[in-house]
């Protein structure tokens, strides 16, 4: 493949299971390393390289990665913006979008969350952790750092205790009462099978009820619905309810 201006990178042709990578960084040491990375571990495919936002939005519609790392900071588009911009545009199945970045500050989690991030990743994670990370969200798990993790069930609480959404609010109406506790039960970290096992219903019933909940809610994916869930007064943290 012929690289193209602005950060894009030839590479190798990966086997038809490899998780194909789009990675975004607009430093490049940082984003060649993390591209080493990925091409010298097995099962993993480097599609493409971008330095920016704009090129982003172009690449991740062009080669239809499985996973894209995606930087926050960057000069032309945000990866914040460029997340929304690729998800909303994206044909199904869309990429699984995995925020890398030096910060960690609340507002961005919110943000990449709101967008449909499905995980978030500090820099400073070893190698292994990024690899690891990386499989997760291509299988369909919803991933954040630790640190991110107590940051943002802390603001919650914040927000809770403000008086913020202490109650289930209006954009939770349209959701049948199945839908909501199966909203509720994914807030408080439930895989589907623990789900399933709590309604005593099949994974199948619980995947179908969490789809259209999330339809109905407008959400593009897990993340995003627990995030609902806790602005809404479905699941107060701290409590386990």
């Amino acid at each position: 493949m012929t690289g193209k201006a602005g950060g894009t990178t030839a590479h190798e042709a990966g086997g038809p299971e490899d998780i194909r990578v789009l990675v975004v960084d607009d430093q490049i040491l940082i984003r060649a390393g993390v591209a080493a990375l990925l091409r010298a571990a097995p099962g993993m495919e480097v599609v493409a390289e971008a330095s920016g936002g704009e090129e982003a939005v172009a690449l991740a519609a062009e080669h239809r990665p499985d996973v894209i790392l995606m930087d926050i900071r960057m000069p032309d588009l945000s990866g914040i913006t460029a997340t929304e911009r690729i998800l909303h545009d994206a044909p199904s199945p869309a990429p699984r979008v995995l925020v890398l970045t030096t910060f960690d500050l609340d507002e961005y989690v919110y943000a990449a969350l709101r967008a449909g991030a499905a995980g978030f990743l500090l820099k400073d994670a070893g190698p292994q952790r990024l690899l690891a990370a990386v499989a997760a969200v291509a299988g369909g798990d919803t991933l954040f750092a630790p640190s991110v993790t107590r940051r943002l069930v802390e603001a919650f609480t914040r927000r809770t205790e403000a008086g913020v959404s202490a109650s289930p609010g209006t954009a939770l109406d349209a959701l049948t009462g199945r839908e909501l506790e199966v909203l509720r039960l994914t807030a408080r970290g439930l895989s589907n099978a623990e789900i399933a096992a709590e309604l005593v219903i099949s994974e199948a019933t619980v995947k179908t009820h969490l789809n259209r909940a999330m339809a109905k809610l407008g959400l593009c994916s897990r993340a995003q619905a627990v995030v609902v869930a806790y602005e809404n007064g479905l699941v107060v943290p701290g409590t386990g309810h």
